[in-house]
């Protein structure tokens, strides 16, 4: 496969956002014909022009530095690991959140869904589940689809299955990643219903996790956060998963077991 140039791929993200050159041009205040030029590689681009393109593209940090580099450039936005002393203030943050939370469940992800951080309440989604699938790096849609993972006791699974591989279908067509391409294939290849179930129930605003632990139902709505102006590769792709009880008696039960967890 030919390497890309920077053209190619400021050309591969316009496509992707669906937007015309001329459209482009008209948001990055600069011609049509420079832009051409550009994608063509008649004309190179600065390094400073590059970034008001990917600004305007909305481009992840990681395909902006990806940009650079092919433009020869040096990337500008670093990837420190979350333990690098740095940062620190991030990993605060991240603890703060998912304790605050419990005793609901609560966890924090990467870019491709593997957990780097959780509280004492996801232990409600590890019961049962094959050893092997907590190997680290633990994938938390792996967790959530495979048959030996959460999904024998999710009880509307082919609703949160085409829930997850939706979502995981915009993010792919947001980020371009290919790893999470392969993830969206192995997902589908689980049994578990269709992947686009049908309409959805218009009394219902979110789509729920409703499982069956210890002879209880329980249904749990998800919400997702993530930091605001995130300056480097890790931070921009970190996300926290956090739990809420849909019902009183879900609420109950998750009191119930952080309390005997506790004793």
């Amino acid at each position: 496969m030919a390497t890309q140039t920077a053209g190619d791929l400021l050309r591969h993200w316009r496509t992707t956002r669906r937007l015309s050159q001329l459209e482009l041009a008209g948001r990055a205040e600069t011609s049509t014909r420079h832009l051409s030029f550009i994608e063509t590689g008649r004309a190179t681009p600065s390094r400073a022009m590059l970034l008001h393109l990917a600004d305007e593209l909305d481009i992840p940090l990681r395909e902006r530095n990806r940009m650079l580099l092919a433009a020869g450039y040096a990337p500008v936005y670093t990837e420190p690991a979350l333990d690098n002393p740095a940062m620190a203030p991030i990993r605060t943050v991240l603890r703060q959140i998912l304790t605050g939370h419990e005793p609901h469940p609560a966890l924090a992800v990467d870019a491709t869904w593997n957990m780097v951080d959780a509280n004492a309440g996801i232990a409600l989604f590890l019961d049962g589940v094959d050893p092997a699938l907590l190997t680290q790096p633990v994938n938390a849609l792996r967790l959530s689809l495979h048959p030996d993972g959460l999904a024998p006791r999710i009880t509307n699974l082919p609703e949160w299955r085409g829930h997850i591989l939706e979502r995981l279908q915009r993010q792919i067509d947001v980020s371009g990643a290919p790893e999470l391409t392969a993830l969206r294939d192995e997902l589908r290849a689980y049994p578990g219903g269709e992947e686009h179930p049908g309409l959805p129930d218009p009394d219902q605003a979110v789509v729920p996790l409703r499982l069956h632990l210890d002879g209880h139902d329980l249904s749990l709505i998800s919400i997702t956060t993530v930091f605001g102006t995130p300056m480097n590769v890790t931070v921009a792709e970190l996300a926290i998963e956090a739990f809420f009880p849909a019902d009183p008696a879900t609420a109950t039960l998750l009191r119930d077991r952080i309390a005997v967890a506790a004793q």
